[in-house]
C-alpha cells in the first residue's frame, strides 16, 4: 500500500505505481515475487505474518488483488489461474438447485460449460436475451433465481446490457448480479457502481495486456457469505494464480489505462472507416450510433467503447475466411486485449449452437498505428473480393 495514501489520486495514477508500494527490506520500487509455498510459524505456533501456505494465499497475489480492487472500487478481489476458473467458481459457490440466468450471447467457453456441465452441480441454467432488461425481468423466478450473469459488451456480437436496470430488477427478486466486464475493463465501466454484486475479468486479456499470462479475477461489492464460499472454492480446488504470473500481471496493470484508451481510440476509428467500406456488410461496435445498444453504452461506458469489434464481409463465410487468410499485420489468433491486433473467424471456434454468424470476423485492436491496421484490412478485404 502507499506510504502516504492520498485519496485524491486517480485510479490511473495508483495503477501506474502499483499502489505506490515500496518493498521495505530492499527499498525496491517494483514489488518482489514471493515464490515460497510454505511459511515459518512463530515460536508460539501462530502465523502473525498472515502467510500460512501457498494454495490459499500468497503475498504477491494479495498485491495484485489490492490493485484490482482499487480499479473496480471493490471491497475485495480474488485472483484465479484463468478467467474460466474465476467464472466457474461463482457458479460452484451457489447452492444446489439454484436457478441462474445467463446471456444468449457470451464467451463461448463459459456458455458451453454452463449448458453442458453445470447441471451436474445442481444448477438450473436458463439463457435469455440480456440486451432486453424486460426479458430478464420476465425470466426471473423470485425465491429461486440466485444469480443473473451478464457480459457487456458481449463477445463476439458486442451486444450491450443495461447493468443498472437489470440489477434493480434482479435485486427486487432476491437475485445477485455478476458481470463479465473483461472487454469493458475498469477503465470504461465500473459495474459495482451500477449495482452489480460481482465482477469477473479474464485477466489474461486487458488487465495483463501482453499475451503472456493466463489469469482470472473476481471482485465483490461486499464480503458476504457467497464471497466466503467463492474464496473456499478457490482454496479447496487449488485455483489460485501462481506468483510469477501474478508479478507479470502487476506489470501489465501499470499501463492498463494507456493501453486500453489507445486501443479503444483505434477501434473507434476503424469502426467508422470500415462502416463505409464497400466489401463490408456490417460493423458491430457499440461506439457506432447505429449500434442498437449505443445509447446504453454511452451512458455506462465512460470515456470509450472498448477495443473489440466484429465485421461481416460481403460474400458470407467464404469471404470472411478468405479475408482473414490475407492479412499481413493482423495476427490470426484466439484471444484479445494484447498490444498486438488479432483477427479471428469465430464460427470456426465456437461451433454448432453458437449465436455467432458464420460470416463474422472478430477484431481485437491493439496499439499499432491505426493507418497500418486499416490498410492491412483494406487490402485483405479487396483481395478476398477478387478471389
Amino acid at each position: 500500500m502507499p506510504e502516504h495514501p492520498a485519496p485524491r489520486w486517480s485510479a490511473r495514477t495508483l495503477a501506474a505505481q502499483a499502489l505506490g508500494h515500496i518493498d521495505e527490506p530492499s527499498r525496491a520500487l517494483v514489488p518482489p515475487i514471493h515464490l515460497a509455498t510454505t511459511y515459518v510459524r512463530d515460536p508460539d505456533n501462530q502465523y502473525r505474518s498472515g502467510n500460512i501456505y501457498g494454495r490459499p494465499d500468497n503475498p504477491t497475489v494479495r498485491e495484485a488483488e489490492a490493485i484490482i480492487a482499487m480499479l473496480e472500487e471493490a471491497a475485495s478481489a480474488l485472483l484465479f489461474g484463468s478467467g474460466m476458473s474465476a467464472a466457474t467458481a461463482v457458479f460452484l459457490a451457489l447452492e444446489p438447485g439454484a436457478h441462474v440466468l445467463v446471456p444468449e450471447v457470451m464467451y463461448w467457453g463459459l456458455r458451453a460449460w454452463l449448458l453442458t456441465d453445470a447441471r451436474a452441480f445442481g444448477l438450473a441454467v436458463e439463457t435469455v436475451d440480456a440486451s432486453r432488461p424486460e426479458a430478464i425481468a420476465a425470466a426471473l423466478r423470485p425465491g429461486a433465481t440466485r444469480l443473473v450473469w451478464l457480459e457487456t459488451p458481449a463477445n463476439p456480437l458486442w451486444t450491450i446490457t443495461d447493468i443498472a436496470a437489470v440489477a434493480a430488477g434482479a435485486h427486487a427478486a432476491g437475485a445477485l448480479v455478476a458481470v463479465d466486464s473483461t472487454c469493458a475493463t475498469p477503465v470504461f465501466t465500473r459495474p459495482l457502481a451500477l449495482g452489480a454484486d460481482l465482477v469477473m475479468h479474464a485477466a489474461t486479456k486487458y488487465l495483463n495486456g501482453h499475451s503472456d499470462v493466463v489469469a482470472g479475477a473476481l471482485v465483490a461489492a461486499r464480503e458476504d457469505d457467497l464471497w466466503a464460499r467463492i474464496r473456499r472454492v478457490r482454496t479447496m480446488l487449488g485455483q489460485i494464480l501462481g506468483p510469477f504470473e501474478t508479478h507479470l500481471l502487476i506489470r501489465g496493470m501499470r499501463t492498463l489505462d494507456l493501453r486500453v484508451r489507445t486501443a479503444a481510440a483505434g477501434a473507434m476509428e476503424l469502426a467508422l472507416r470500415l462502416s463505409n467500406h464497400p466489401a463490408i456488410a456490417a460493423v458491430l461496435y457499440p461506439g457506432l450510433p447505429s449500434h442498437p445498444g449505443h445509447a446504453i453504452a454511452a451512458r455506462q461506458m465512460q470515456g470509450g467503447f472498448g477495443a473489440m469489434l466484429s465485421i461481416r464481409p460481403n460474400g458470407g463465410e467464404a469471404a470472411a475466411i478468405a479475408t482473414a487468410a490475407r492479412v499481413r499485420l493482423w495476427k490470426r489468433a484466439t484471444s484479445l486485449g494484447g498490444v498486438e491486433s488479432l483477427i479471428e473467424h469465430r464460427g470456426s471456434i465456437e461451433g454448432p449452437g453458437s449465436p455467432c454468424p458464420l460470416d463474422l470476423l472478430r477484431l481485437s485492436v491493439g496499439i499499432e498505428d491505426v493507418e497500418d491496421l486499416y490498410a492491412d484490412l483494406d487490402q485483405a478485404l479487396r483481395a478476398a473480393g477478387r478471389s
